[in-house]
């Protein structure tokens, strides 16, 4: 096992679930509510969990794919009804961002609303958020060491909770839990992860370290997603891929871009139920062609790391990718329509990822991107 310190401490390698019980420990967490969904439940992995934390712990398995305000609110009656100090999320992002939610609320007064970025909620956010624990069961979302949690108000809004307070104070990252995922979601979490690096490597907020950071995990996601999409039993491919997503993760300091501020508004139609993974993959390719002017030697040098040459190489293999791991052509294929264009621009001009992407787009850059693409 490998422990590493970096915004928060990760233990990381094949096994490390083993070491859950000793993380509750050192955060002083007696009682834990354990935060998955069904489908984890179903696959058998929970009961891996329960067998190092006790089955007895209350667990909420009630976890939409776009983590509802509603749900939170049914997670915190629990874990303030079962008198819990503490929470374990266990799955994807979906999980773990709700997980947020809950250890949020469980310490701070007020509606969920307040502690929205966009609304001024950063500074409203202290360390009193209850202690998380974070152990991901997908290589994608980074959110186990993200600062940051997506979840879709009553009004639809799907709106950004982000604070330094909001990172798990332990990340458990074990591949073997990763092993034999579908073909399917690990294209769609492996994209996504993808994503994150090459968003955060492209923001113009300046920080080296993080750059340095996402170059590494943009290599490690790019080598590794097409061996464990072909052989999902490859431990090699899945810790490559995990550790890829992890360094994604760590590099939401420099703030994401388009891709992000698009498909956190799809992801906001309840109708739809998008997943987040597919969004980005199905938008990234148009995105980085709308980026390449603005920031051409960044392009280059991810065009270099991965043995490609010329200004659109990178977005054309982009595309290509998609088609090799079976993901979507279109928006359309998942749904989504014209009339729902102009409402998913103005959620994608009021998204906090809109702020960092590196070129300015408009109303009706973001219009022509989605028309592009249904």
């Amino acid at each position: 096992m490998h422990v590493i310190n970096y915004l928060t401490t990760i233990n990381f390698g094949p096994g490390t679930l083993s070491s859950l019980k000793t993380a509750m420990e050192e955060l002083h967490i007696r009682r834990p509510l354990v935060v998955s969904d069904h489908g984890i439940a179903d696959s058998g992995l929970l009961a891996r969990l329960l067998d190092i934390v006790g089955p007895a712990v209350p667990t909420f398995l009630d976890v939409p794919t776009n983590p509802t305000e509603g749900a939170v609110q049914s997670a915190l009656t629990l874990y303030r009804a079962e008198d819990c100090d503490g929470v374990v999320a266990f799955g994807g992002g979906s999980p773990i961002d709700l997980a947020k939610g809950v250890a949020l609320l469980a310490s701070h007064p007020g509606k969920l609303e307040e502690y929205a970025a966009i609304l001024g909620g950063i500074p409203r956010i202290t360390a009193a958020v209850a202690p998380l624990i974070a152990i991901p069961t997908t290589a994608g979302t980074g959110s186990e060491v993200g600062r940051a949690a997506l979840i879709t108000l009553e009004d639809d809004r799907k709106l950004g909770f982000i604070s330094p307070h909001l990172i798990p104070k332990r990340a458990i990252c074990d591949p073997e839990l990763t092993l034999g995922l579908p073909p399917q979601l690990t294209a769609a979490t492996g994209l996504d992860a993808l994503s994150h690096c090459i968003e955060t490597f492209l923001s113009p907020r300046f920080n080296p370290p993080a750059d340095a950071i996402a170059l590494d995990g943009f290599i490690r996601v790019w080598t590794a997603l097409p061996r464990a999409h072909a052989d999902g039993s490859d431990l090699d491919a899945r810790a490559e891929l995990m550790m890829g997503a992890l360094e994604g993760g760590l590099t939401f300091q420099k703030g994401l871009g388009a891709v992000h501020a698009l498909s956190h508004a799809l992801g906001g139609i309840k109708s739809l139920s998008l997943h987040h993974g597919t969004l980005n993959a199905i938008l990234m390719p148009s995105v980085l062609r709308w980026n390449s002017e603005a920031v051409p030697d960044k392009i280059k040098r991810l065009t270099e790391a991965v043995g490609l040459t010329g200004p659109s190489a990178l977005a054309d293999e982009l595309d290509r990718m998609n088609r090799k791991l079976g993901i979507p052509e279109s928006l359309a294929a998942l749904g989504v329509s014209r009339e729902m264009v102009d409402w998913t621009c103005e959620r994608a001009l009021a998204d906090h990822s809109h702020a960092t992407n590196p070129r300015d787009l408009t109303h009706g850059d973001y219009a022509k991107i989605l028309g592009d693409l249904l």
